[in-house]
């Protein structure tokens, strides 16, 4: 035994000595100690109960007097109600209930009815004592604790009755109402004095417990001790769980086991699992399961010790039930497995690195014992034979495994030295044309394993070797006079090349010359038109007199809108040029995306209401991106004016703002007639428009949608467009929150590409 064994077995033999002596000094005490005592105790007791006595009567009083102000509302509601007659005024039946008394007096303070034993004819102050604050004050002085003319204590309240009548008194003596308290105190002093005399017998058999205790205490540590010193030499550790209260008493080997101090005290299943490894299940939950079938109980389990390691615990118990209803108990044993669990586990890795070793050879292997059974193979020695994992159990027999594997038609002896009992190697092919070389060695027990590889690949390479070799010297002469054709084909690729730089170069050539052609004609066409649109304004105002005709008027307004579409039009293509000339800057600053979007819908709402289509924003505050404000009002604008050409009267035109991870995004949304999806991807094109638009009449440029989308290309954005026909069509304008450095040259190829990829 240990040295800190010994130390404990002596702590323990000590114990109950200890309990004994201290037991027999306390029956040694002197008489008059333990009468002080008792009178101390009926003293506290006494005190007690004239505490709890005059709170009770606190209590009492105040609740009748709670009670008297709504009795004397409801007699006063009553009176009031009654019949108004030159007699005597009746009191309620109820108004003498449990004591009660009720004077009523007119307005000159007269009684004029009153409950037996007052007296009619009297002044109700009088009857009320010296205290006028009552009569005075009435509902306001409240209940109050007075004395009445004959000298006696009540519970007394005033209230007025309506339109001058008169008051009336509801009176509460103190008898009546602490009758019930009175009682209820006598009780209480009965029931305390019988508990002082049942003490005082307990306190005399509680003496002469303690001296049989002692014994029995002396006599169960000394066996207490020799339970726990043999568990401990084993350790291992009593439990006894007591299932109906959820607690747990472990024996002092148990503490000792676990390097924790002993415990005299049950503890709780709740202390017992957060020493537990959270993967081995609910301890309680597998005993109550045990509790449930009156099973036994075989569990292994990891439990936390003082310093944090994990032990493991094999605990074998049995349920018991008690006699006289005391529930049932599950007692057992706990024995430590931690090094027995430990040689398991690393005889379990030890065989599974040997498999997994097994496993990873590139050849198949397979080890057969003395009497030809099946002891380990791998899965390559099953995909050679061709046997599935069923066949090739563990202990089958080689005669059974072998029935089921491919047959070998040829084999030969390969090597110098001869074939021995104990090892030999050879070459087998299979049915299916598979070579293998296999190599067998006995092994100590009687045993044998063998590698098998697969050389099929190698058998092959060498027949493909002696057929390359003659194909090469074929190969060698066509390779002479394929280089000759290389060659040939070199030259004229490069001639090629040399030629579709020349035409690249005049196709660039030819469209920078449309661009400035387009540019120039804008400008030479623009001028007489603002010519043409500031005289016809001019005309249409009439600003120098009559034109003569109202005709002359309505031919003015045509030319005016004309001009007005014309201009639009010839913008669209300056616009259009100089952004595929490359020669747009944008003048980027922070914009505010909704009041842009705000903005763009009023400048349209007029054209909206002439056509008679609801025209909405949905424009969220606080979106803002960064860059050219009057580029993104444009590309807004365009959308939002095809919207409304091409949606009927009646219809809906929506204009939304979002914001996305990284941008914010603008919808346009209409009811129009929509587009069919073939014709999409013809939108946003120069100059050109669908079929069906063209078909309904609604004319244009057809540059709107390819501005638009260069100019988002500028910004680093994109311009998406989604139409079904007879539906409408939602168009997307997505722009980056952040700058986005894009030269105008390279917005113009990337404006090229998307119309290509279109």
């Amino acid at each position: 035994m240990s040295r800190s064994h010994a130390a404990d077995a002596t702590i323990h033999a000590e114990g109950p000595r200890a309990t004994s002596l201290r037991g027999a000094r306390s029956a040694r005490l002197p008489r008059s100690r333990v009468l002080a005592a008792a009178g101390l105790c009926a003293l506290t007791l006494a005190t007690l109960l004239a505490l709890l006595a005059d709170a009770s009567y606190e209590k009492t009083l105040t609740e009748a007097a709670a009670d008297l102000t709504i009795f004397a509302r409801a007699v006063a509601g009553d009176m009031e109600a009654g019949p108004r007659s030159g007699a005597a005024p009746t009191l309620p039946d109820y108004a003498t209930a449990r004591g009660r008394r009720v004077a009523v007096s007119d307005a000159a303070g007269r009684v004029l009815a009153a409950s037996a034993p007052l007296a009619a004819g009297g002044a109700l102050a009088d009857l009320l004592g010296p205290n006028p604050l009552l009569t005075e004050f009435a509902d306001k002085a409240g209940v109050m604790r007075i004395t009445l003319a004959d000298g006696s204590r009540a519970l007394a309240m005033v209230r007025n009755l309506g339109a001058g009548a008169g008051q009336i008194a509801v009176l509460h003596p103190y008898e009546a109402v602490l009758a019930d308290w009175r009682a209820s105190s006598i009780r209480c002093a009965a029931v305390a004095a019988c508990s002082a005399a049942i003490t005082a017998a307990a306190g005399l058999a509680l003496r002469r417990q303690q001296r049989r205790a002692a014994l029995a205490e002396h006599a169960h540590a000394a066996m207490r001790r020799r339970v726990d010193a043999a568990l401990g030499s084993g350790r291992c550790g009593l439990w006894d769980f007591d299932l109906a209260r959820g607690r747990v008493h472990w024996s002092d080997s148990m503490f000792e086991l676990l390097g924790l101090a002993v415990e005299r005290r049950p503890l709780s299943f709740g202390e017992i699992a957060l020493r537990l490894h959270p993967q081995d299940g609910d301890l309680a939950d597998m005993v109550e399961s045990v509790a449930a079938s009156h099973g036994a109980f075989d569990h292994q389990f990891r439990i936390a010790d003082a310093t944090g390691r994990w032990i493991w615990l094999r605990m074998r118990a049995e349920l018991i039930e008690e006699e006289g209803g005391a529930g049932p108990r599950l007692v057992g044993i706990a024995v430590d497995v931690t090094e027995h669990r430990a040689l398991a586990e690393g005889a379990a890795t030890a065989d599974m690195r040997l498999r997994d070793a097994i496993e990873t050879i590139s050849e198949a292997f397979v080890l057969w014992d003395a009497h030809n059974r099946l002891v380990v193979c791998n899965s390559k020695f099953l995909d050679l034979h061709g046997l599935g994992a069923d066949v090739a159990t563990q202990g089958a027999s080689y005669a059974r495994i072998m029935s089921s594997a491919a047959p070998l038609e040829q084999s030969e002896i390969i090597g110098d030295a001869a074939p021995t009992s104990s090892e030999r190697t050879y070459e087998a092919r299979l049915a299916d044309g598979r070579w293998l070389q296999i190599s067998e060695r006995r092994t100590k027990d009687g045993g044998y394993v063998s590698v098998g590889a697969d050389i099929t690949a190698l058998k092959r390479n060498q027949e493909k070797l002696i057929d390359s070799e003659r194909r090469l010297t074929a190969s060698v002469a066509d390779l002479i006079g394929s280089r000759q054709t290389l060659e040939t084909q070199a030259q004229q690729l490069a001639t090629l090349a040399e030629q579709y730089h020349l035409q690249k170069g005049e196709a660039e050539a030819a469209n920078l010359a449309k661009s400035q052609f387009l540019a120039n004609m804008s400008h030479e066409l623009r001028t007489p038109l603002n010519a043409i649109i500031g005289f016809s304004e001019m005309m249409q105002a009439q600003v120098f007199g009559a034109l003569g005709s109202p005709k002359y008027v309505e031919y003015c307004s045509h030319i005016h809108q004309s001009g007005r579409n014309l201009l639009d039009v010839l913008t669209d293509i300056l616009d259009m040029s100089r952004l595929e000339a490359g020669r747009v800057r944008l003048e980027e600053s922070e914009i505010d995306l909704s009041g842009a979007a705000r903005a763009t819908a009023e400048r349209s709402r007029r054209a909206a209401e002439a056509k008679g289509i609801e025209l909405i924003v949905d424009a969220g505050e606080g979106l803002r991106c960064c860059g050219d404000h009057d580029a993104i009002v444009k590309a807004i604008g365009v959308l939002v004016s095809n919207s409304l050409k091409f949606t009927g009267a009646g219809g809906c035109v929506r204009l939304r703002a979002r914001r996305s991870l990284h941008a914010v995004l603008i919808f346009v949304e209409d009811t129009g007639c929509g587009v069919d999806a073939a014709a999409i991807g013809k939108l946003g094109r120069p100059f050109e428009q669908p079929a069906t638009v063209m078909e309904n009449g609604m004319k244009g440029s057809g540059l709107g949608l390819a501005i638009a989308r260069s100019l988002m290309a500028l910004h680093g954005g994109a311009l998406r467009i989604r139409s079904r026909v007879g539906v409408g069509t939602i168009a997307m304008l997505s722009i980056p929150a952040k700058p986005h450095a894009t030269s105008p040259r390279a917005a113009s190829s990337a404006m090229r590409v998307a119309q290509r990829m279109n």
